[in-house]
């Protein structure tokens, strides 16, 4: 009997400068969207309040995270802000071997070692609508100094350079329309023909022997 072609998961990468709302967009999306999964990145950054270790990031010390990557065990890795963040290549390869949709949410350096490695993996770019609104959301949180904020309004000018380097801009100025424009892209991205023709083979195969 002949095995059923399996569905490859699609590799998402979704980067913005600090104060972009990337995160928000995505949790508001993953709400609606449950059949997508988030990856969650290994970290050396300080546990924020509100933050549970496993699923926002997992948190490791940075001699653990050496360790990690001495066995080759992440697919991109990059050191941001003096923290180092990474992805476990062997869950990624397996949920997307599974079929799985996956995000991953990283910066430019990350996402540029991704594209070398998995070069059929889709890419999402996030941009503040001005450099106002993004000093406006970074000091918003009160949770940085005024040379923090500096240091990371560098970073964003930085990151924004690379924009033209993937494939679909969004530009969050409202944040419902933003929303589901990047929903758009990941509806659209599932109802490729490779993915369809095997999850409706029967139907086609009728279809067609009419």
């Amino acid at each position: 009997m002949e095995q059923a072609a399996k569905i490859q998961g699609i590799l998402y990468v979704v980067s913005a400068p600090s104060g972009a709302g990337k995160t928000s967009l995505l949790k508001a999306v993953l709400a609606e969207m449950p059949e997508l999964k988030l990856s969650v990145s290994t970290t050396t950054r300080v546990q924020r309040p509100g933050e549970v270790n496993g699923e926002d990031y997992n948190f490791v010390s940075v001699e653990e995270f050496k360790d990690m990557l001495q066995q080759d065990a992440f697919l991109e890795h990059a050191q941001v802000f003096g923290n180092f963040y990474g992805t476990s290549q062997w869950w990624l390869e397996e949920q997307l071997a599974n079929g799985q949709d996956v995000i991953l949410e990283i910066d430019w350096q990350g996402a540029q070692q991704v594209r070398k490695l998995m070069p059929e993996c889709q890419s999402i770019f996030i941009l503040p609508p001005s450099q106002t609104e993004l000093y406006n959301r970074l000091t918003h949180r009160g949770q940085d100094s005024e040379a923090v904020i500096a240091g990371r309004m560098q970073a964003a000018n930085n990151e924004m350079q690379h924009f033209a380097e993937y494939d679909y801009l969004i530009i969050n100025d409202n944040f419902e329309a933003a929303k589901e424009q990047l929903k758009s892209i990941f509806m659209a991205q599932s109802q490729r023909i490779e993915a369809q023709a095997i999850r409706h083979q029967k139907l086609i195969d009728d279809l067609l022997s009419g």
